[in-house]
């Protein structure tokens, strides 16, 4: 069984991973999704990186 485990902004990637580890999952796949800030300038928009998001997939231990 797998579940997706996303770092949250108030722990670091070590937290998540022994968050996913005391629920009996070890980390499979790291994925990181950038977040934008959508800016209008002169009537074009613009869309500027102000962090990203980081999921792990975690697959259950047998």
């Amino acid at each position: 069984m797998k579940k997706e485990f996303e770092v949250l902004d108030n722990e670091t990637i070590e937290d998540c991973l022994t968050r996913m580890q005391k629920e009996g999952y070890t980390p499979v796949k790291r994925t990181e999704k950038p977040i934008f800030k959508e800016e209008i300038h002169n009537g074009q928009t613009d869309y500027i990186p102000i962090g990203r998001k980081i999921i792990f997939k975690g697959e259950k231990l047998v």
